[in-house]
């Protein structure tokens, strides 16, 4: 998979993580699809990006964060009208991926986090927003 065949504008991909050396470990993949990212510590400030009209294209969402955790933020987020958005609950639990697929997460990845999973999901993702610009 290369991404230098990647075409029209890059996908925007939201971390809510409030642990910084896995934001930087999915940061770093990210960066190799050329995906513009934001990083929110919380499930709070992520919903607050949305609030404040920003868009993305795909969220890795943490379960257990201070002040609002993974879950519950999916459910807000999904509550303003953000069906068009690809969710990805994130955890180092493996038994957690009910709790994020009944808040409105379309996948659950096990931490770490790894280029070859990773990799065909935001490729995924690139395709839809390129084919839906045409």
């Amino acid at each position: 998979m290369t991404t230098s065949t990647v075409q029209g504008s890059p996908v925007k991909a939201l971390i809510v993580e409030d642990t910084p050396v896995h934001a930087f470990i999915l940061s770093t993949i990210l960066r190799k699809f050329h995906c513009e990212i934001t990083v929110a510590e919380n499930g709070n400030e992520a919903v607050q990006l949305f609030l404040e009209g920003k868009k993305f294209d795909i969220i890795f969402c943490d379960k257990e964060m201070p002040v609002m955790p993974g879950p519950e933020a999916i459910e807000k987020i999904r509550a303003l009208g953000e069906s068009h958005v690809k969710i990805v609950g994130v955890s180092a639990g493996y038994d957690l991926e009910q709790s994020f697929m009944s808040a409105g997460a379309d996948i659950f990845l096990p931490k770490p986090m790894k280029f070859d999973v990773v990799g065909p999901i935001i490729q995924e993702v690139m395709n839809k927003k390129n084919n839906s610009m045409v």
